[in-house]
């Protein structure tokens, strides 16, 4: 990944974050957590365009198939229905 930049320095240097966005995204943490990343518009495409892909049953092969079945969540992922809002 890029690199990452506190929001008060891409603030003062914004063009020159944007110039580097178009090489390697480049991270914006908020409250030490990554809040935004910027990024080059056609990279942005390409990633919407592969977030829209769907793939038919019958275009996953076996293995796919049997790794998709055999599946499970990890304890520390899991949740129940009081988590959810």
């Amino acid at each position: 990944m890029g690199e990452t930049v506190p929001i008060a320095k891409v603030r003062n240097n914004f063009e020159i974050y944007q110039h580097q966005a178009l090489r390697r995204p480049v991270t914006v943490p908020s409250h030490g957590r990554p809040s935004v990343v910027i990024l080059a518009a056609d990279e942005y495409v390409r990633l919407r365009r592969l977030d829209r892909q769907a793939l038919s049953i019958t275009e996953l092969s076996k293995a796919d198939i049997a790794a998709i079945a055999t599946a499970r969540i990890p304890k520390d992922r899991r949740y129940g229905t009081t988590d959810l809002r």
